[in-house]
């Protein structure tokens, strides 16, 4: 029997983070611990999953230390690229990249996550 698999993305601020994915669509789906400050929460869109730990989960429980970001890319589409990054600007995220026509048919932008990491939007063109 074949069962979902998501990335878990480790973050030095699980609130802050869960705020930049929730304006990407994400919902949050559950929570731990279940009160106070979360250690770890599920987020899900549409069919994908993503969960959000705290970055000192991998040293304390498998003893490796988190590197520096970037540490992915995170590939989303949307409807309206330009609409998008102009809402996460007025939010004070950092635009990478402003909106483009890329050559395989994409509109696409770069946004950094609250981690430094790179998240596209794209819309087909």
């Amino acid at each position: 029997m074949t069962r979902k698999a998501f990335p878990v993305l480790y973050v030095a601020n699980v609130r802050r983070s869960v705020e930049f994915y929730t304006m990407l669509g994400y919902e949050p789906t559950y929570q731990f611990p279940l009160d106070g400050d979360p250690h770890y929460v599920g987020l899900e869109r549409g069919e994908s999953s993503l969960g959000l730990s705290d970055a000192n989960w991998p040293e304390a429980q498998l003893g490796i230390t988190v590197g520096s970001a970037p540490r992915f890319e995170l590939f989303v589409y949307v409807d309206d690229v330009e609409a998008e990054v102009e809402r996460f600007r007025t939010a004070g995220h950092p635009v990478l990249q402003e909106p483009a026509n890329m050559p395989w048919g994409e509109r696409q932008a770069y946004l950094a996550d609250p981690e430094g990491n790179p998240v596209a939007l794209a819309t087909p063109i």
